[in-house]
């Protein structure tokens, strides 16, 4: 198992960068977060081994397991799923980004846990761009009002936007859902300049994803492989 996915993070290294070469940009500029979800800390671990820090989970209860497991490694956690309110207490302090913010009542809720342990906590906020009603996250043209009442909660930072795009084959579809976000990135950081970070991009679409933008890739199958445990 360590060998397949010691091979696999590699693989994926070699392809962000050919693909962020392609495009012209600085591989710098992007971070990949590695989406260890329903698999066991050990294989967190050994990705770490090979120099990888960044991880996602989506679930409280699954981060704060893993935590206690690693947390004598620096591995900056990344909160991706969605949230529910009661459990924010938990992911505030261990989780340096959470990506999948979009309510009122989230930032309400950060704002408490971070004050209590004086920390100031990255927050993306949740877009949902394709306007799939399966699919969380503030429509773009709520986003401004969204904003002025959030950047007014001093122990929250937004630093950025997130979106997954719809599943699907049209690559065509797939670009203008991350084009879009990245429209509305550069559109906000005019008078938010803290609005930096565009985090999208999966296993299935993380190429176009680089292409159109992208700061924070989630990618957890083309690591891991596929998930053996419900999600």
């Amino acid at each position: 198992m360590n060998n397949f996915l010691i091979e696999n993070y590699h693989t994926l290294l070699n392809e962000i960068q050919q693909v962020t070469e392609k495009s012209g940009r600085d591989l710098n500029s992007i971070k990949l977060v590695a989406v260890s979800k329903n698999f066991p800390s050990d294989n967190i671990k050994t990705l770490y081994e090979e120099g990888h820090k960044d991880f996602g989970e989506n679930k409280a209860q699954e981060l704060r397991e893993k935590y206690e497991d690693l947390k004598n490694l620096d591995i900056v956690w990344h909160f991706i799923g969605r949230i529910q309110t009661n459990k924010i207490k938990y992911i505030v302090p261990i989780a340096e980004y959470i990506h999948s913010v979009w309510r009122m009542k989230e930032i309400e809720e950060i704002q408490k846990k971070a004050e209590e342990i004086n920390k100031t906590q990255k927050v993306l906020l949740e877009i949902n761009i394709s306007g799939e009603n399966s699919k969380a996250g503030l429509i773009p043209n709520e986003v401004e009002a969204f904003l002025q009442d959030a950047t007014s909660f001093k122990n929250i930072k937004i630093i950025g936007l997130m979106t997954m795009a719809p599943y699907t084959e049209k690559v065509d579809v797939i670009r203008n859902v991350f084009r879009s976000l990245r429209e509305l990135r550069d559109n906000l950081n005019k008078k938010y300049p803290s609005i930096k970070e565009l985090s999208m991009g999966m296993t299935n679409d993380y190429k176009i994803a680089i292409e159109e933008g992208a700061t924070l890739l989630r990618i957890g199958t083309r690591i891991f492989g596929n998930r053996y445990l419900p999600e």
